[in-house]
């Protein structure tokens, strides 16, 4: 996999937010140096989301997000609106773009407030500079727009997409990339569970859902992480998994499986020997995995026919055997006796409001960026509802949790 190649959901998302004709889509043709979004005098130019993948050093992979205006109107631009303000779930940096010379902040307070609210960085990109003339003090500018919203004129970056624009671009990018340097926290999927020579067994099932002709995400970022570490894989399909253990001269450091797979490899997998799942593994990852084991066993509690909502990160062709629409809602019948609602979502699909369930089980959401799933756990968690992950409830309905929790620190997997 090339840097090109990165997957959208492990690249630092960047997106940028300002009221209509403030110059966003001319900052992120700047910042790119192409012309990715269409630029125009007319107001609400921008009406969906744009996307740009590319390489900004000093960062790596990053996608920034052209977003419509925040003050757009109608029932239309209401819609865009909210669009707008569901970029900021999965947002890791902001750049909120204020045209020089504007006047009427509410928009941008109410967004600076959000941004605070939610601990996300942000930059204050005042655009079309060359506007302002060579008379104008530029620090007394940057104070006076400082308090009109309530910051500090150190978050205040001037720009002009017209005049100097590649000077001013690498001016930005580095300021962009010290952001995200500060709020960089290191997260890995397995590195930190292995030491170098280590093997790593990983049981990938190949049945008729399998995608033809290659592995799915998790599996490859889990591959990559190895490798990172100076470990190595060994690979099988749960059938040629016993065969696989016996021509091993010593038993491997770590059993990572499918979580469909989670009944059959741990009755051929050693006590001994650690053994979790990807899903798991992405859990803990993204989410919170000591959040997710309680509320796998919250369905304990249910009395049947009350509501489960079972939601997935990706979009895709629903098969025959599903894992969430099929699989997972039949292991629950099975597992527990009783019968229950089930509800489906999936991609940005997510509902803000959860009273009307009693369990959310979601998925690995390798595809979805890390603070998407956070702010989606956040949300039951502050509703009251119990979340949880594909793997760590398929581990608890097959009454194997405890074993398969047992690669990680008790920090992890215990609340409170």
């Amino acid at each position: 996999m090339g840097l090109n190649d990165t997957p959208t959901s492990q690249r630092v998302q960047i997106g940028i937010f300002g009221k209509r004709n403030a110059g966003k889509s001319s900052l992120l043709n700047m910042l790119t140096g192409q012309k990715m979004s269409v630029v125009s005098d007319v107001k609400g130019t921008t009406t969906d989301p744009v996307r740009k993948s590319m390489e900004l050093l000093p960062i790596g992979p990053v996608t920034f997000i052209d977003t419509p205006g925040m003050d757009d109107f109608g029932e239309l631009g209401t819609e865009r609106v909210k669009q707008t303000r569901k970029i900021l779930r999965m947002v890791d940096i902001a750049l909120l773009v204020v045209e020089a010379g504007g006047y009427g902040f509410k928009a941008e307070n109410d967004l600076l407030e959000e941004l605070r609210a939610r601990q996300i960085p942000y930059i204050i990109v005042v655009n079309k500079a060359d506007l302002l003339g060579d008379e104008i003090n530029m620090d007394e500018m940057k104070s006076d727009l400082a308090k009109e919203l309530n910051d500090k004129p150190e978050r205040i970056i001037l720009v002009s997409t017209v005049k100097n624009p590649s000077i001013n671009a690498n001016f930005l990018r580095i300021a962009i990339g010290k952001l995200a340097e500060t709020d960089k926290k290191e997260r890995y999927l397995v590195r930190d569970l292995i030491k170098p020579k280590d093997n790593v067994v990983l049981v990938i099932p190949v049945d008729y859902a399998a995608p033809k002709g290659r592995i799915i995400l998790p599996q490859q970022q889990v591959i990559r992480d190895v490798l990172d570490a100076g470990g190595y894989c060994s690979v099988a399909q749960t059938s040629e998994l016993t065969l696989l253990l016996s021509n091993l001269k010593t038993p491997p450091a770590l059993v990572i499986t499918d979580s469909q797979a989670f009944r059959d490899v741990a009755l051929i997998v050693p006590q001994n020997v650690p053994l979790t799942s990807f899903s798991i593994l992405m859990s803990r990852y993204k989410g919170d995995l000591a959040l997710q084991t309680q509320g796998a066993k919250s369905i304990e509690s249910l009395k049947g026919g009350e509501r489960i909502l079972i939601s997935e990160g990706c979009t895709h062709h629903r098969q025959c055997g599903d894992i969430g629409t099929q699989k997972l809602p039949d292991l629950i019948r099975r597992k527990t006796g009783k019968d229950f609602e089930f509800s489906y979502t999936s991609g940005g699909d997510f509902p803000e409001d959860l009273s009307g369930y009693s369990l959310c089980i979601h998925c690995g959401a390798c595809m979805l960026p890390a603070r998407e799933i956070r702010y989606r756990l956040d949300l039951a968690k502050a509703q009251g509802v119990p979340v949880t992950n594909y793997g760590v409830m398929i581990a608890y309905l097959n009454g194997i949790l405890g074993r398969v929790l047992t690669p990680f620190s008790s920090d992890e997997v215990t609340r409170g």
